[in-house]
């Protein structure tokens, strides 16, 4: 049970800062289109990735600093797309008219969240490296409790965050509140996408 506390209680605190994926849960969260199938995704993916550190991946992942690479820049790429055109939507009155309106396709959507879980190296540094690498030391029952404990985490908080945006609407009826807003996931954006850069220095 301390094994699965534990998994429980590292990777909650992984995840809680507000990073790009956190910030596109969010925003989907606050508009209502498929907060389901994207908070589905995010804890399913977190959960696969806990449990490949958990089964080892995490060494190999250490010895090949040239797939990490390439994920960052690939990441960095996406975060300054996607930061501009965030910042433009804030720019941009008629999309803050929008702002209710449906705004990405089911498919776009799910693409999104993907690209914004899988090219992020600091997810695979944190959940497969990180979490993997601290549950070593238990014996293979507790790891499982470990695994188990780190992806109810996962669960918890992106669920938490998808459905419990609604309670923020009546603040985001107003134009202004979303300008707020995209003003800033897109720095946010772009300081993620610049710290990447930063590690390729």
């Amino acid at each position: 049970m301390s094994a699965a506390i534990e998994g429980f209680l590292l990777s909650f605190g992984l995840i809680l800062a507000i990073g790009a994926q956190n910030a596109f849960v969010l925003r989907q969260g606050l508009k209502r289109e498929y907060v389901l199938t994207v908070t589905t995704i995010c804890a399913v993916a977190d959960a696969l990735l806990i449990g490949a550190g958990v089964m080892g991946l995490g060494s190999l992942i250490r010895e090949a600093p040239g797939l990490i690479r390439i994920v960052t820049i690939g990441g960095a790429i996406f975060l300054f797309v996607y930061g501009l055109l965030a910042l433009r939507r804030a720019l941009s009155p008629s999309a803050l008219q929008a702002a209710a309106d449906r705004g990405l396709s089911y498919r776009a959507a799910i693409l999104t969240v993907l690209a914004f879980t899988f090219l992020n190296p600091h997810v695979y540094l944190d959940t497969v490296v990180m979490l993997g690498g601290l549950s070593a030391r238990y014996d293979l029952a507790s790891r499982f409790a470990f695994w188990g404990g780190g992806a109810l985490a996962s669960a918890v908080f992106f669920y938490s965050l998808g459905f419990g945006a609604r309670w923020l609407s009546p603040v985001f009826a107003r134009p202004s509140a979303w300008r707020v807003f995209d003003v800033i996931v897109g720095l946010i954006m772009w300081g993620i996408a610049a710290s990447l850069l930063a590690t390729l220095a």
